[in-house]
């Protein structure tokens, strides 16, 4: 009778470990995991071993895809880094919050600009924090920094959530390297002498206009026009020999730690901030997001890597990279966390095909598909690499063919987390826990828009019942030289205006058959072509009634540089200091 009902406890016991752990609520979810997300800037899809490189070396990436489960149509919200990265953060399409641009600056452009992510944004990381985790963000920012002065810190990364902050809360310019030539936008100084011109002749003929009486205006009226003439003026003038110091700049917290940053020591400074924070945290649980400054241009690589790949600058500046992620998941090992952290590897968006130095490629490369970083319907400027590690719980050397989106990682974090999603807000991200444990085997998206800027430029509906992945192209950009698949010689291709072709009926493609995008279909060759135009027609008309009007925070006046929001460390204008000395040696 007892070895009968050793037995059968034994069984009940094995029945439920089994219950549980397929629904992924085994030991390691027996309380919250420590989360480390990755982020890369610009990083093509085909840049990595696990997507099919077999030239740059990227062992640390590929280990994590062995160890856990890989996307192969993961998918960023926007073609450029500040509204994607806006999407990631707050799981909701850029156009929701302000951070997708009508004009020609589709990414913050200053420090101190007064564009931002807004405060009644809530982001994962305030969510995650309501749950008691320790939250940081090492790296890349780019979500802007102040509103009204130099210290109110409204779009702050320790307003949105994160408990600490270390990094640089701009991106990476060909200007932040001496020797480079500067890389901010050509267009935007070119505009802000023409505005200084023209408004400076404007209230010099006003003052005319005045004195002889000719015009009656108050000089009230004539000091504004002034100042703002006088704000287009500075913005140019400052645009040329001082972006170094006000834009390449390193902040610990709210304090400026170094300005201009010293290129040479940063990836130390940085490796070292997220392997002390996981140190100093290990008894969890915390969110750690390492936002790589890497691989964006000027692609500063430190002498160890230098000529070791066989890609260039480029090829050097990816692995290493690739090497801090190895050295950051070692320190996870050593504190005994990795079965206890959810771990996540992406890009912002695809690889910059226009980053060219002569002959020299210093762009990504995006495998097999059209476009690049800037096209916000092709898919190389969105389809990015997407990798999720988490022993014991996700099934490791698992590949995912379904479409999901860097928004899913809000709703998916805050579920980890035992939270809840805002209910005030339309949330576009959905929770990827089932499809990754392969408890579901669909994508929960039905639609996906695809988005330059705030204009709609593509729309993709993955039709479960078929297989079928439809995507169509009302807009997309002229390459330039024709057919060059790119837009050299702007930089980046335009979202509207006369460097873009409108498609009526739109370009349609079934993705699942033709990936790279090479053979639009037609009604004479796709029976379907008619009901599926009208299916996305309907769906794009449902989805635009979910859009409420909101402040643009890239409108002109929100990127435009502004004296008195500037970060600086001694005495405006003369800003520099140092304050890391000699804390960056090597790990």
């Amino acid at each position: 009778v007892i070895l009968l009902c050793f037995r059968r406890y034994l069984l009940m016991a094995l029945t439920s470990s089994l219950f549980w752990n397929m629904f992924g609520l085994g030991a390691a979810m027996d309380s919250k995991p420590n989360i480390l997300l990755f982020l890369a800037d610009d990083l093509g899809i085909g840049d990595i071993g696990c997507y099919g490189n077999n030239t740059i070396r990227t062992p640390n990436i590929d280990r994590l895809a062995r160890e856990g489960v890989k996307l192969t149509q993961h998918i960023a919200a926007a073609s450029l880094c500040t509204p994607s990265r806006a999407a990631f953060l707050t799981g909701r399409y850029p156009i929701r919050s302000g951070m997708a641009s009508s004009n020609g600056y589709r990414a913050l452009q200053w420090n101190a600009g007064s564009g931002g992510l807004p405060a009644n944004e809530t982001t994962f990381a305030r969510l995650l924090q309501q749950r008691g985790y320790t939250t940081g963000l090492i790296g890349k920012w780019h979500q802007g920094v102040n509103c009204e002065s130099f210290n109110d810190h409204c779009h702050h990364p320790l307003n949105h959530g994160f408990d600490y902050f270390y990094g640089m809360p701009f991106t990476l310019l060909n200007n932040c390297q001496e020797n480079k030539p500067p890389e901010l936008d050509v267009a935007l100084q070119a505009k802000l002498w023409l505005y200084s011109q023209i408004i400076i002749l404007a209230v010099l003929t006003l003052i005319a206009g005045k004195l002889t009486g000719l015009i009656s205006i108050r000089w009230k009226i004539i000091a504004c026009f002034t100042f703002v003439g006088g704000l287009f003026f500075i913005s140019w003038y400052s645009s040329y020999g001082f972006v170094r110091y006000w834009n390449c700049i390193l902040m610990r917290n709210h304090d400026v730690a170094e300005q201009p940053m010293r290129l040479e020591r940063t990836a130390s400074l940085m490796l070292k901030e997220a392997v002390s924070f996981i140190k100093r945290n290990r008894h969890g649980p915390f969110l750690l997001f390492v936002s790589f400054l890497h691989v964006h241009t000027p692609l500063f690589t430190t002498a160890k890597f230098l000529g070791k790949s066989h890609h260039g600058l480029y090829g050097d500046n990816v692995e290493e990279m690739d090497w801090m992620v190895g050295k950051i998941l070692d320190s996870l090992e050593k504190q005994g966390l990795k079965n206890h952290t959810f771990t996540y590897f992406a890009s912002d968006h695809g690889g910059h095909l226009e980053a060219q130095d002569g002959s020299a490629q210093l762009g990504g490369w995006n495998g097999i598909y059209k476009g690049g970083k800037g096209m916000g319907g092709w898919e190389g400027g969105i389809r990015v690499p997407g990798v999720f590690r988490w022993p014991g719980v996700l099934p490791a050397g698992t590949v995912i063919d379904e479409p999901t989106s860097l928004m899913d990682i809000y709703p998916t974090l805050v579920h980890l987390a035992g939270g809840t999603l805002p209910q005030d807000r339309v949330i576009d991200g959905r929770n990827l826990v089932p499809l990754l444990q392969g408890r579901a085997q669909k994508s929960e998206h039905k639609f996906l828009f695809h988005y330059c800027g705030s204009y709609l430029h593509a729309v993709r509906w993955h039709q479960k019942d078929s297989g079928a992945i439809w995507k169509a192209h009302y807009v997309t950009p002229v390459f330039h030289p024709p057919g060059a698949g790119a837009c050299y010689g702007k930089g980046i291709c335009p979202c509207f205006g006369e460097g873009v072709t409108h498609h009526d009926p739109p370009l349609l493609f079934d993705l699942s058959r033709d990936p790279s995008e090479a053979k639009p279909l037609s009604p004479d060759t796709e029976p379907l072509f008619d009901t599926v135009i009208r299916k996305m027609g309907r769906a794009i008309e449902e989805h635009r009634r979910t859009l409420t009007p909101v402040p643009e925070q890239l409108s002109v006046y929100n990127v435009v540089w502004k004296p008195w929001l500037q970060p600086c460390c001694g005495t405006f204008p003369f800003c520099w200091c140092d304050k890391e000395g000699d804390t960056s040696q090597s790990l």
